[in-house]
């Protein structure tokens, strides 16, 4: 067409229209190039070249020096047969006439046009049948033809699952739909295309295979079986130029009767050889408009050459005859308005609604348009109706064929008033809800984790495109598979049932190396985003290892968890190295502990010291003098002790270091003292709940152990500086130091009382006396049993035990 001084092709589809006009454009410029289709109308004034579909062709080819017809064998089409054969009749270029369509229709050209000439293109590659298969078996690369959208919708649902995704291309998708879903397929996101018989005309795929989901469709009249011409046209999207390609059926399915071709049928389709078409359907293309009775007895007049044969009652002849019936169709007479009711009864039922619902929105059309043309706000008002993208597909594919209908009424100059403005807001209402349908079968029908996983299957894990975010989201192209907290990973919570083992076969492959890394910033960061808690080593919310002491010894021991049995080896020893070393630095805190059990191996201590420290070790700290059998203590150990850092006080005895904040909230942190915690060990606390570790009752208050006994010494240094020879019997104590602390003074007395202090409380003012009270006076009165118990013990005498101390001694 390019090589002539003008131009003019017809297409079946506005796609096929629009994919042409784009090419030309990139030849001649826009200024030349127009493109007519029902719904849309770009005509420069000085247009050269037009590319049109088939319906919006001038019948006699315009005048145009260059004329085409694209798949002219539709002529035997039953919805569509009349308009290409007009076309193939009438259509003619002033010096080129070009009809492309299949062999099948070579011997009707020859009858009807005697001088045309036939030139043959045969494919360059072979197509092959290899068979059924399942859909889990069908290669990639793959097209599934179905015919219904229920089985479209039904095989693409399968593919999301178990494939990752499917494209899905239909009639009744807007051509815009259309080509985002082949781009999905083109661009190699996923590897299927669902479709149904649409995809054999005017797609042009990189498809290795076809498969039919089943071989018979309803062609507007009946269920009928596929004819081989119509298989081969669908079959041979499949290779493409010198690329051979397959076809064959999809078992598994829920049909009652499975797909399955015949030996001829495979023969014809591998062969190319097909049935001749013997008739082409026809209906008289200018026919009378005197009346709505004359119009519709010349569309239904038969045709006088043999290859013809009367068209079926077409969608818009049904609605003709409907609306004939109608009492304002007598009112319509002569010939300028016969002919204009017939074009409103020609709209396209792009709804596919059929002639009865049809034909009443043409009815309405009509009342609307006898007052002349359509107002640009009533038009607006419908197309502002139509503009909302909420809804399922099946919402929105409807109001995609309600703003079709819009569009094709906005593209006549002579019903719609401000028709460029209208056909604009109709062409920008279709690309949104164009853009949302494309969205709705996205999400619907493609997984593109899975997609992109299936593709990956079996390759080198190192080539794994997985990486691992900030926030610890471990992705496959940037699609989630799961998250790793700490060195755990768990699949993505959203993932379906049937990917949750795809996603942990993917994720175990990537793991040593992204859990590597992870180890290796780790230890790089100096393992400062690690902690202990109940026992463990955590790092966030997950367990990385337990800690027990070692048998015998108050030493730590690490033992990893399951979640670091990812790790390579090497990775794993480094980690566990550095998890040692770090513990053993926080294990400082315990330094108190680990002497006091180096000691109990000391041969200078006796039996009763190492009884004690053990007594101690098991107190993690401390214990109360009544625990203690310090009786059984000789005096000239407790040098040894105290050089060890225990304190013998009036009622504990303890070492002080490991009452300070960070040796309590380790051992707390490692289990061993499960006595509840006080973080910042300050030296009174109220006294609710249990007894916190390192602390002792007093009154209402708890105190620590090593204040109490810094204010018991206090009391019994005033006792001997105030009585320095026990003469005097009481004293008093200023409790100054105890208030300092934030004791009560009804718990100092109480804590005075446990070490063996007697409060004697002051006289009361005589009556009419001002001033102070008198402060109270103490008395040191340790109770009968602490003395009892502190006195040795009398041997034993008459009875077994007797005879043990004499071998003792």
């Amino acid at each position: 067409m390019c090589a002539h001084s003008s131009g003019l092709m017809g297409f079946p589809l506005r796609l096929l229209a629009r994919e042409v006009y784009d090419r030309v454009v990139a030849i001649k410029g826009e200024a030349q190039v127009a493109l007519i289709t029902g719904e849309e109308r770009i005509e420069p004034p000085n247009a050269r070249y037009f590319c049109c579909t088939a319906e919006a062709m001038p019948s006699d080819g315009g005048g145009h020096a260059f004329v085409a017809l694209d798949e002219a064998q539709l002529g035997g089409n039953r919805e569509r047969g009349h308009i290409f054969t007009d076309r193939l009749l009438n259509a003619r270029g002033r010096e080129e006439t070009l009809l492309l369509g299949a062999a099948t229709l070579a011997p009707i050209v020859r009858s009807l046009i005697p001088d045309a000439e036939i030139t043959e293109r045969p494919r360059f590659s072979t197509l092959t049948h290899i068979g059924p298969r399942k859909l889990s078996r069908l290669p990639p690369r793959s097209a599934i033809v179905a015919f219904s959208a229920e089985q479209v919708y039904a095989v693409a649902e399968m593919l999301r699952r178990f494939r990752g995704g499917s494209a899905v291309v239909m009639g009744a998708l807007s051509p815009e739909t259309r080509n985002r879903q082949v781009e999905l397929f083109q661009s190699g996101e996923v590897d299927y295309i669902v479709a149904t018989d649409a995809i054999g005309m005017g797609l042009n795929l990189d498809v290795r295979h076809v498969a039919f989901a089943s071989l018979v469709k309803f062609d507007g009249v009946r269920q009928r079986r596929l004819i081989p011409a119509e298989m081969a046209q669908i079959a041979g999207r499949a290779g493409r130029h010198q690329t051979d390609g397959t076809f064959g059926v999809m078992t598994g399915g829920k049909d009652d009767q499975p797909a399955e071709f015949s030996e001829e049928d495979i023969y014809a389709i591998e062969d190319h050889h097909f049935a001749p078409l013997t008739k082409l359907y026809w209906r008289d293309s200018e026919p009378r408009y005197n009346s709505i009775g004359t119009l519709i007895a010349d569309l239904e007049r038969v045709p006088h050459e043999t290859e013809l044969t009367v068209a079926p009652e077409a969608i818009d002849l049904a609605v003709l005859k409907r609306l004939a019936d109608e009492p304002f169709a007598a009112e319509i007479r002569g010939s300028g308005n016969v002919r204009r009711f017939w074009e409103v009864c020609s709209l396209p039922d792009f709804r596919q609604q059929g002639a009865e619902t049809h034909s009443r929105f043409v009815a309405r059309l009509w009342q609307d348009l006898r007052g002349g043309y359509l107002g640009a706000d009533y038009i607006a008002a419908r197309i502002a109706e139509l503009d909302n993208v909420q809804g399922d597909i099946h919402a929105i594919q409807g109001r995609i064929a309600a703003i079709r209908s819009w569009a094709y009424i906005c593209q006549r100059p002579d019903w719609v008033l401000a028709r460029d403005e209208m056909a604009a807001r109709a062409r920008a209402a279709e690309a949104k809800l164009s853009d949302a349908l494309h969205g709705r079968l996205t999400e619907r029908f493609v997984n593109r984790r899975t997609a992109i996983l299936m593709k990956t299957l079996g390759q080198d894990p190192s080539l794994l495109p997985v990486t691992l975010s900030d926030d610890g989201v471990l992705c496959v192209e940037d699609e989630p598979i799961g998250r790793i907290d700490g060195f755990r990973f768990t699949v993505d919570q959203a993932a379906n049932h049937a990917d949750r083992k795809m996603l942990l076969s993917a994720a175990e492959k990537a793991l040593p190396r992204i859990l590597g890394d992870k180890a290796q910033a780790l230890i790089a960061e100096g393992m400062d985003s690690l902690t202990i808690a109940k026992g463990s080593i955590r790092q966030g919310s997950q367990q990385i290892g337990t800690i027990a002491p070692k048998t015998g010894s108050t030493r730590l021991k690490v033992t990893a968890g399951k979640d670091l049995s990812l790790l390579a080896d090497s990775d794993r020893a480094a980690l566990e190295t550095a998890i040692e070393t770090w513990l053993e630095a926080k294990s400082k805190a315990l330094e108190p502990l680990a002497k006091m059990e180096a000691a109990t191996r000391d041969p200078d201590a006796g039996s009763e010291a190492r009884a004690l420290l053990l007594t101690l070790i098991a107190g993690h700290g401390f214990i109360s003098r009544e625990k203690a059998g310090l009786h059984h203590l000789p005096k000239e150990m407790r040098p040894f002790l105290r050089r060890l850092g225990v304190t013998f006080g009036a009622l504990d005895i303890f070492s002080p270091l490991l009452l300070k904040p960070a040796p309590r909230q380790l051992l707390h942190a490692l289990g061993v003292d499960r006595r509840p915690l006080q973080e910042a060990m300050i030296p009174v606390i109220e006294g609710k709940g249990k007894l916190p570790s390192g602390y002792r009752p007093a009154g209402k208050q708890f105190v620590r152990i090593d204040v109490a006994e810094k204010l018991l010494k206090a009391a019994h240094e005033a006792r001997a500086k105030l009585d320095p020879k026990g003469k005097q019997k009481r004293f008093r104590i200023d409790q100054a130091l105890a208030i300092s602390t934030g004791l009560t003074p009804d718990s100092f007395e109480r804590l005075l009382g446990a070490a063996g202090f007697r409060l004697h409380p002051p006289r009361k003012l005589a009556e009419g006396a001002f001033g102070p009270s008198a402060p109270p006076n103490w008395e040191w009165r340790p109770s009968r049993r602490k003395q009892q118990r502190a006195a040795p013990a009398k041997p034993a005498t008459g009875n077994a035990f007797a005879g043990l101390a004499d071998l003792v001694r």
